[in-house]
């Protein structure tokens, strides 16, 4: 008897083992991944009130967790079953993120020329749809969510189901905890510029903490605009890198080009790092515009 539980310990032991390792491995590769996902949802739930930033955030938290609820054992069943489906709706995710994407850039486009045209009229504060913000960074969250699964789920080919389970779940709740952490301290970075110096000059400790407090309150704008650009241009690189990797000829044309960029003297290295990704951006924002004006024109045909 205690045979047996030594040898049912030791079994235990070892699947921890792998586990922990795999999702060491795993947490690696979908470290990019996280850069776009961060980007995106701290731009997707920018622009609410400051006192709802920190319950849309939890909102789209808890979307989040639902989406995985949903794609985690959908991933395995796919993978289990019919594993040639998982790189078709990838595509389908990333042809929506492109979109997305392109309607943003036209958004803002449009937006800037009438800004133009009265830009001596006092500006108007924004107006925003909370439930709208929400559910469409929990649409996003879901490819991006899709995205870190199967590329965790690549990690575990080959191991038990136990294993595959435990590493896959793992990331997504690690992956959704601190993700949407990171989101709710970005857009609380004001508030907490704004606490340090309500709390006075006084103390030993008053000038760093009302140094801090300034920079944060600089910051947090500026920071809040950059995560803007490069969340639309993350929509791009993950959506164009799905499409790109979907399509063999597409593919082998970016390597070729990034193996030949190597060659270029002193610039070669970096160039060949950096040209993936930016020619996938691009076909991405090619993508996005394509299907952006098709569903205009399939808009107007129905109207």
């Amino acid at each position: 008897m205690a045979g047996s539980l030594l040898i049912l310990l030791d079994d235990i032991a070892t699947v921890l083992d792998d586990v922990a390792l795999m999702t060491k491995v795993a947490a690696k590769k979908t470290a990019g991944v996280l850069g776009d996902d961060l980007a995106l949802n701290a731009e997707q739930v920018s622009g609410v009130r400051a006192e709802r930033e920190l319950p849309v955030v939890w909102a789209v938290a808890k979307g989040s967790l639902r989406n995985k609820l949903i794609l985690v054992p959908l991933a395995l069943l796919i993978s289990a079953l019919v594993p040639w489906l998982i790189t078709p709706l990838l595509m389908l995710g990333g042809a929506y993120l492109c979109f997305e994407g392109a309607e943003k850039v036209a958004h803002s486009l449009l937006h800037r020329g009438e800004q133009s045209a009265h830009d001596m009229a006092e500006p108007e504060p924004p107006v925003f749809d909370e439930g709208e913000k929400i559910k469409g960074a929990i649409r996003t969250d879901f490819i991006l969510s899709a995205e870190i699964i199967v590329i965790a789920l690549g990690t575990v080919q080959g191991a038990s189901l136990p294993v595959q389970i435990s590493v896959v779940a793992g990331i997504a709740v690690l992956m959704t905890f601190g993700v949407y952490g990171l989101v709710g301290l970005i857009v609380k970075l004001d508030d907490i510029g704004l606490h340090l110096i309500k709390q006075g000059d006084s103390g030993t400790l008053a000038a760093p903490r009302l140094a801090l407090g300034r920079s944060l309150l600089v910051l947090a704008p500026r920071l809040m605009h950059l995560l803007a650009l490069v969340g639309t241009v993350a929509m791009f690189m993950v959506g164009g890198g799905i499409l790109v990797h979907g399509l063999p000829l597409v593919h082998h044309l970016i390597e070729g080009a990034s193996v030949s960029s190597a060659a270029l003297p002193a610039i070669g290295a970096f160039v060949a790092m950096v040209l993936p990704s930016v020619l996938g951006a691009l076909f991405g924002l090619l993508a996005g515009v394509l299907l952006l004006g098709a569903m205009t024109l399939i808009a107007k045909l129905r109207d």
